[in-house]
């Protein structure tokens, strides 16, 4: 896959380039990253990448026409893919999404900032708007690092272990079940016998029982929504039993 971000601050993506999995992804060549700077694009000798909004107001808004020039120069250089904006008006970032976007060669990432993006650059260029929240940050290269970081652990190779992703919080739609490593008792605390046992059959009911119940305890609007089979109503119910909830 390759990712080709345009961004004020391009030193910022040095974090998701220098560091665990996303390196192993970057250095084996399963992941490109690109960074593109809109102040290198600019036609003016202050390098002006903002202006005041029309209707007056707080803030700056980000020009049409440098981000344009430096999405051509993106495309030129490689990029290509659908164009995502990373804004609180998204849509929700979710695993599934992320999911989804791995089975992409390519994309491209705009990352905002100061109020937002002139509206005619997204209605001309932006394909897809995506969210971590509902919350505003300063800009949008941490949530482009965070898609990238997601998305990272997802292609093929990068991580040890297949199968890790696929135990992941949300993968199932579920939380993750607890871990535990060793010693096997920590102030008084043990591990659950079943994860001593060796049984596989005991220890994969039990996890999905204890995925089950934190989703339950935590993200009770997630079971909601659910359609749960047999099987997870009983393990359901066996751990609100045990637990009173």
């Amino acid at each position: 896959m390759r990712i080709d971000v345009i961004t004020l601050f391009p030193d910022m993506f040095d974090l998701v380039s220098r560091y665990g999995i996303n390196r192993r992804a970057l250095d084996s060549g399963v992941l490109q990253l690109h960074t593109w700077n809109p102040r290198d694009y600019t036609r003016d000798r202050h390098r002006t990448v903002d202006d005041r909004p029309y209707g007056g107001g707080p803030g700056m808004v980000m020009l049409v026409e440098p981000l344009r020039r430096t999405l051509a120069a993106a495309r030129a250089g490689g990029g290509g893919g659908p164009l995502i904006y990373l804004s609180p008006q998204g849509r929700p970032l979710t695993q599934q999404r992320l999911r989804e976007l791995k089975s992409l060669p390519a994309m491209l990432l705009l990352a905002g900032r100061y109020e937002g993006v002139d509206e005619r650059l997204l209605q001309l260029e932006v394909d897809e708007e995506i969210s971590l929240g509902d919350y505003v940050l300063s800009g949008g290269e941490l949530p482009a690092m965070v898609l990238i970081d997601g998305l990272a652990r997802l292609l093929p190779g990068v991580l040890g272990n297949e199968d890790s992703s696929e135990q992941d919080s949300f993968s199932q739609g579920l939380l993750d079940c607890p871990h535990y490593t060793r010693p096997e008792e920590v102030e008084g605390l043990r591990v659950p016998d079943v994860l001593l046992s060796g049984n596989h059959k005991d220890i994969a009911a039990w996890r999905l029982k204890n995925a089950l119940g934190r989703t339950w305890e935590r993200r009770k609007d997630i079971i909601e929504k659910m359609e749960l089979t047999k099987e997870q109503q009983i393990l359901l119910a066996e751990y609100r039993k045990e637990h009173d909830k």
